[in-house]
């Protein structure tokens, strides 16, 4: 005889919100390790290089910072089944590295 079986707390066998999140953790460590590479052309393009620290900075703590929510949402949407892609946070990230590298390629030509 067996015990009473347990229902499971997601219904995705294939775990697509943790793979999403990890992803987007990846992202995150990225972004941190890019402002931290841009700390070594501070001495050569000097203080006009914070603001790509900045950006990059700033988007990773965000990234970070959303992760539970992002989680949350996606695991409520697959068991809902009407799961919506965030457009929103892909468009911000997306514009944001565009940005860094406009920014980076501005400094290259005036440096």
């Amino acid at each position: 005889m067996s015990g009473p079986s347990v229902a499971p707390t997601r219904q995705d066998p294939g775990l697509q919100p943790e793979r999403t999140v990890l992803s987007w953790g990846r992202t995150a460590v990225a972004l941190l390790t890019a402002a931290l590479l841009f700390l070594r052309w501070l001495p050569h393009y000097g203080p006009w290089i914070l603001f790509l620290i900045g950006i990059a900075g700033t988007l990773a703590v965000s990234i970070y910072a959303t992760q539970r929510g992002r989680y949350s949402a996606r695991v409520t949407g697959i068991a809902a089944e009407c799961f919506h892609s965030d457009v929103a946070a892909i468009f911000w990230t997306s514009g944001s590295v565009l940005m860094m590298g406009i920014l980076g390629f501005i400094l290259l030509l005036t440096g």
